[in-house]
């Protein structure tokens, strides 16, 4: 009977752990998972590939608390849905990672023109590997992953949204 006890108030404690980050699995990788993350309000974007203009609904990352939560914690992404990260200026060493992000994302770097510069696609969850821009960018735009691929979208394609008309 001591044994069953001390079984039943392990595998209770694994279940009230389990969410606070403690207990092995995704949970454990990602302690910053506790609660639902804020939603922003969405705002209308478009890309422009060689198969089309697409129309996605994004929220704007242009804090720095914004841009280091991102899409962390997120169980889903709608495919016409996304997050776009404002930095306010160029960046030259502009580097993202999946640090406690749960879905794969397509990671998708703008210059300040809003041309694509680079694509990384299906960036895996949980990966804390820093995967660089590969050049100066004023914005990243985070898709689910191969959401880029499904649009045909490729360096030199096109991102119309305010920040990129807006500024030098």
């Amino acid at each position: 009977m001591p044994f069953l006890r001390l079984r039943l108030l392990l595998a209770g404690f694994i279940l009230l752990a389990a969410p606070l980050g403690l207990a092995a699995g995704p949970a454990a990788a990602a302690p910053a998972c506790i609660g639902n993350p804020e939603l922003k309000p969405l705002r209308a974007l478009t890309v422009r590939t060689a198969k089309g203009e697409f129309r996605f609904l994004v929220e704007v990352a242009d804090t720095d608390r914004e841009r280091e939560l991102g899409m962390m914690c997120r169980r889903s992404l709608a495919p016409e849905r996304g997050m776009l990260f404002d930095f306010g200026r160029e960046r030259p060493d502009a580097a993202f990672w999946m640090r406690n992000t749960l879905i794969p994302l397509d990671i998708i770097y703008i210059r300040r023109d809003g041309v694509v510069r680079s694509i990384i696609r299906n960036a895996r969850p949980l990966d804390e590997t820093p995967r660089p821009a590969g050049g100066s960018i004023l914005g990243v735009l985070e898709l689910a992953g191969g959401r880029a691929a499904q649009i045909g979208l490729q360096p030199g394609d096109r991102v119309d949204f305010p920040i990129f008309r807006s500024r030098p």
